[in-house]
């Protein structure tokens, strides 16, 4: 998932306090009176040191003034088992027109329009005197604040029972807040400093895991809005686990029922992840503050989740308390981790700079997520974690999914991602046909990036890491954003003009499939029909017994033989050429006795009317991939380069 991009909006390329920041730029005009001092007898002007002594007094001016502009938050939990909680924030040193109050419509790491302000109430408005202020409400999203003496403190309380990445919530195990679904902030002061105090539940035993940097253990910092609603925040009694990885401290707090020994293993495969990933850029980032810390909430009360932020990431799972630990979110701990790199400062022009009031839209999602998504199993395999077999068994799922999808034909990858609003946690109550015209960017970046890794190892003497390291000093380390012709233009750097213009014609402002089978194959991996000659309807369906029938559960696809003969989602199936079905015998399990090719009757139901319709069976096209037994020596080797696991 994506995230705000704050430095776009600062001059440092990593977040410090004011105070940090003016200490140094008057370390730096000491540096220039130093130097004026001692080169005045060459001739150097002496009223350079006059300058930087009125530089340096205008710096102390300065940062008095921003240290009365802090933006203080505070919440408590006096009602988490009601899943509320009380917040308040005071906004000093305000300009005399309304302050303008607004929750969030974004998210960092979505792209969706989301209504977090629906869950904001019992809200009050006070001067610096204690004064109630008027307020008035210009839209959904927004409070504007009147009649304020250049001081407003904001109250409200706030209703939060979704923990995944995007919501918040509470109750009496913890507090798990994503910033823009809890936290107001004033719409015209995004560069001031922020500061929040939580106060903790008496004899809870919580503590607070977060990004921001750490005051003191109930005070945190931001150094401006942007970070701040980048910055999730888990609190509760969680397992905390700390190693240190070139000079840098990666965090693991975990809260899980689980025992010491079951987080100590689980850790151990979570750097082993790191480990892998740095291996694919060559370095770590730079995190701001020296560390990296995963906020990972695996309670039967969560969702199942995952949201990446600048030197963080939030992983939910809705594992049940009795159920051991072991790989739980694995796959979702190595897709967020590598978006430290690729998304957070590896990061396309289109995502800068991050709308919170609008959705964020960009067309290289293929690219940030999809290629992501490719990496999250490979790292997986190298690390250990899955075996070189079950990564390559399990490429058959995206495989299917992708290749079989009719959506190829009105959307290329680029145009997918212009989907991203529509699809990404958005909701909507009318029917879509996105079975049918949408494939996700995640899954179809993946192929991509499956399809261009063993092009470039059986075709040339680069691989897809190269291409990725390249692309992370280019772009990513020097955090300057990249466009699509950037991508491809790099690729040409590396693999040649030919090659790069070929792969980014056809494959991304074109929608032709990769030839998978033949790039498998020079790796020693087949790719074949799951079962010769098999018939098939074409969608699911679940059995209903209060009606005795099979239900259509998900949209027939165009060209299956579903699709064709006119069946539809909510159609329910009572018999199969004059057999009818069963609790144990579905539609499914009864073609199987027939020919590809052949015309069966079905009888189904539709709006409580009886229909029928012929239906000629089509051979099933899913495929599976398995590794050859018998690799050639050649394929031995290129299989080994690929997928190199860690010892």
């Amino acid at each position: 998932m994506q995230t705000s991009h704050w430095f776009m909006q600062t001059s440092l390329h990593h977040p410090e306090d004011k105070q940090t920041k003016s200490r140094r730029q008057i370390n730096h005009a000491k540096v220039i009176i130093h130097k004026s001092l001692n080169m005045k007898v060459k001739g150097f002007p002496i009223w350079l040191m006059g300058l930087a002594i009125v530089f340096v007094g205008q710096l102390t001016v300065q940062s008095a003034v921003q240290a009365q502009s802090v933006h203080r938050y505070a919440i408590s939990f006096d009602q988490a088992m009601q899943h509320q909680a009380r917040i308040s924030v005071e906004f000093p040193n305000i300009d005399a027109q309304p302050l303008q109050v607004r929750m969030s419509r974004t998210s960092p790491g979505r792209y969706a329009i989301h209504n977090f302000a629906k869950n904001v109430y019992d809200v009050q408005a006070y001067d610096e005197q204690g004064n109630q202020l008027q307020i008035i409400r210009p839209n959904p999203q927004q409070w504007n604040v009147i009649g304020h003496d250049g001081f407003v403190r904001f109250e409200y309380t706030l209703f939060a029972n979704r923990g995944d990445g995007t919501y918040s919530q509470i109750d009496e195990t913890h507090a798990h807040l994503n910033i823009p679904a809890t936290f107001v902030y004033a719409r015209n002061y995004p560069q001031r400093p922020i500061e929040l105090a939580v106060e903790l539940p008496k004899d809870s035993g919580w503590k607070v895991a977060t990004q921001l940097k750490q005051l003191n253990p109930t005070l945190f910092y931001a150094p401006d809005f942007y970070y701040f609603m980048d910055s999730p925040i888990e609190i509760s009694d969680y397992h905390l686990r700390e190693r240190m990885v070139d000079g840098q401290l990666i965090q693991l707090a975990l809260h899980t029922p689980a025992s010491d020994r079951e987080v100590n293993d689980y850790f151990a495969k979570v750097m082993a992840i790191v480990e892998a990933q740095r291996d694919v850029f060559g370095e770590l980032p730079e995190f701001d503050f020296g560390r990296y810390t995963f906020l990972s909430c695996y309670m039967p009360q969560a969702s199942g989740d995952g949201m990446e932020h600048r030197n963080s990431t939030i992983v939910t799972n809705a594992k049940p308390m009795e159920e051991p630990l072991g790989n739980t979110s694995i796959s979702t701990i190595s897709h967020e981790f590598f978006h430290a790199w690729s998304v957070e400062r590896l990061r396309p022009v289109s995502l800068e700079p991050f709308d919170f009031e609008e959705a964020n839209m960009s067309g290289a999602l293929w690219f940030a997520e999809g290629f992501t998504s490719y990496y999250t199993n490979v790292i997986l395999a190298r690390a250990g974690v899955i075996t070189p077999d079950e990564y390559v068994e399990g490429l058959a799922r995206t495989l299917n999914y992708v290749m079989l999808s009719p959506g190829s034909q009105f959307f290329n990858p680029i145009e997918m991602s212009y989907r991203a609003p529509f699809v990404d946690a958005a909701t909507a109550i009318d029917p879509d046909n996105n079975a049918n015209i949408f494939i996700s960017y995640y899954s179809y970046g993946s192929l991509l990036g499956l399809a261009l890794d063993l092009t470039l190892r059986t075709e040339t003497e680069a691989n897809l890491d190269e291409y990725m390291r390249t692309l992370w000093q280019q772009y990513g380390s020097n955090e300057q954003p990249y466009t699509i012709k950037d991508l491809e233009s790099t690729l040409a750097t590396l693999a040649g003009d030919s090659l790069a213009r070929a792969f980014f014609a056809r494959h991304i402002y074109s929608s032709e499939m990769p030839d998978l089978q033949q790039l498998l194959g020079r790796v020693g991996v087949e790719l074949s029909l799951e079962k010769e000659n098999e018939p098939y309807l074409g969608p699911s369906t679940r059995w209903i017994e209060a009606d005795r029938a099979y239900e259509i559960s998900s949209a027939p696809q165009m060209g299956s033989p579903a699709y064709e003969a006119g069946l539809r989602l909510g159609d329910r199936i009572m018999s199969v050429d004059g057999l009818r079905v069963e609790s144990n015998r579905s539609p499914a399990s009864i073609i199987q006795g027939k020919r590809v090719g052949q015309q069966v009757e079905i009888t189904f139901t539709r709006w409580g009317m009886t229909k029928s319709v012929s239906v000629q069976l089509k051979a099933n096209p899913r495929m599976k991939t398995e590794r050859v037994r018998r690799l050639s020596r050649a394929e031995a080797v290129a299989f080994g380069e690929w997928i190199p696991v860690r010892h």
